[in-house]
C-alpha cells in the first residue's frame, strides 16, 4: 500500500498476508481523489473515514493536508495496523476510533467537511449507510460523501447524489 500525493508521498507500508480488508487500489484511489480536488481545499478539511481497513484513505487524507482525520475500524488487527502507520508518520492530527461503524454514527456529534465510506461489499446494511449520514446530519454545509461500493449498487436517485465514477471493479458515488 502506497500514498499516491502530498507530504507523505511515496511512503510504502506493508499489508499483512492475514487481512480481510481489500485496500482500494491505487488506479481507483488516484482517480477518485483527482475528482475530489474540484469539490475540497484539504487544509480546512476535517474527514471522517468509515471502515478504515487498512488505513490507505486516512493515510492520503493526511497526506494531502487534512486539518483532522477520524478512521473508524472495527477490526481490531486492522486498527492496530492502522496505528502503526500513524506512528510511522508521526500523524497528530489523527484519530483512530475501534468501533462499530453504526454505533458510531448513532452518537457522533461532529460534522465533517469529507466522509469517506469503504465497506465490504457484501454487508448486507451497505445501502442504508449514505442514508444513515444524512440522517445524523454529520456533513457540514457543502459537505462531501464518497461511497465505495459494488458495481451492483446505484444510487443515482438519491436525494443528494451528485454523481457516479467507475474504475474497473471499484464504484464510487458522491453525495452532497
Amino acid at each position: 500500500m502506497r500514498i499516491i500525493t502530498g507530504k507523505y508521498k511515496g511512503r510504502h507500508f506493508d499489508i499483512p498476508r492475514t487481512f480481510k480488508a481489500r485496500p482500494t487500489t491505487d488506479f481507483a484511489k488516484e482517480n477518485i481523489f483527482n475528482v475530489i480536488n474540484g469539490y475540497q481545499d484539504w487544509e480546512e478539511t476535517s474527514a471522517l473515514d468509515l471502515f478504515a481497513g487498512t488505513g490507505s484513505i486516512s493515510l492520503e487524507l493526511l497526506s494531502r493536508g487534512c486539518r483532522q482525520v477520524i478512521s473508524v475500524e472495527k477490526d481490531r488487527d486492522h486498527a492496530r495496523f492502522i496505528s502503526q502507520c500513524m506512528e510511522k508518520i508521526g500523524a497528530d492530527d489523527h484519530i483512530l476510533i475501534k468501533g462499530d461503524v453504526f454505533r458510531f454514527l448513532k452518537s457522533c456529534h461532529q460534522k465533517f467537511d469529507l466522509i469517506f465510506a469503504d465497506p465490504p461489499y457484501a454487508l448486507q446494511e451497505l445501502a442504508t449507510i449514505p442514508d444513515l449520514i444524512f440522517q445524523y446530519d454529520l456533513l457540514n454545509e457543502d459537505g462531501l460523501l464518497v461511497f465505495e461500493h459494488g458495481k451492483h449498487n446505484d444510487f443515482s436517485t438519491h436525494p443528494h447524489f451528485l454523481e457516479h465514477r467507475s474504475y474497473g471493479s471499484v464504484n464510487f458515488t458522491l453525495f452532497r
